[in-house]
């Protein structure tokens, strides 16, 4: 059974592909949001809109119900999403595990069609995008199989035969 891992953030989102339990992560994409290192106030413009009640009366300012970063975010987790949906329709792997602060995992499960949300084998609400490969190898092997631990020499794998 081949596994993706998807490791992401508002920032950065990194797919890793995995043909059995103890076979070496292997990234398969590196997405990089371009928008996510702009402050919030080049995001958008210096004054909200206005608007003018029925009656003719005094216009008034007109707030947005969504920040300029959390459309920021959402945008990005539409675009991993798709990248997840292409691999997915593409047969390229059975099971997702999916590695993302608790907030981002909201926003790519509910960007996820169905199908796509059933392959979901595990979650982890962590940030590991900046990690070393070792270190998401070993998050994720402890999420793919509860309760075993790698117990080789370096932590990363089965002792050898």
């Amino acid at each position: 059974m081949k596994t993706w891992v998807a490791v992401a953030s508002g920032a950065r989102a990194r797919l890793f592909e995995s043909s059995a339990r103890w076979d070496p992560l292997r990234e398969v994409a590196d997405l990089v949001n371009p928008e996510e290192p702009l402050p919030a106030r080049a995001l958008k413009s210096d004054r909200p809109g206005r608007s003018v009640d029925a009656r003719g009366g005094r216009g008034h300012a007109m707030q947005t119900r969504v920040g300029p970063k959390e459309q920021v975010a959402r945008r990005f987790a539409k675009r991993v999403t798709a990248e997840l949906a292409s691999g997915f329709n593409r047969h390229a792997f059975d099971r997702l595990l999916l590695v993302a602060p608790p907030h981002f995992l909201g926003l790519l499960r509910g960007e996820m069609a169905p199908a796509l949300a059933r392959s979901v084998g595990g979650e982890l609400p962590k940030d590991l995008t900046r990690e070393r490969l070792a270190r998401i190898q070993l998050q994720t092997r402890m999420l793919a199989c509860p309760g075993t631990a790698p117990t080789g020499p370096s932590g990363e794998g089965p002792d050898p035969p």
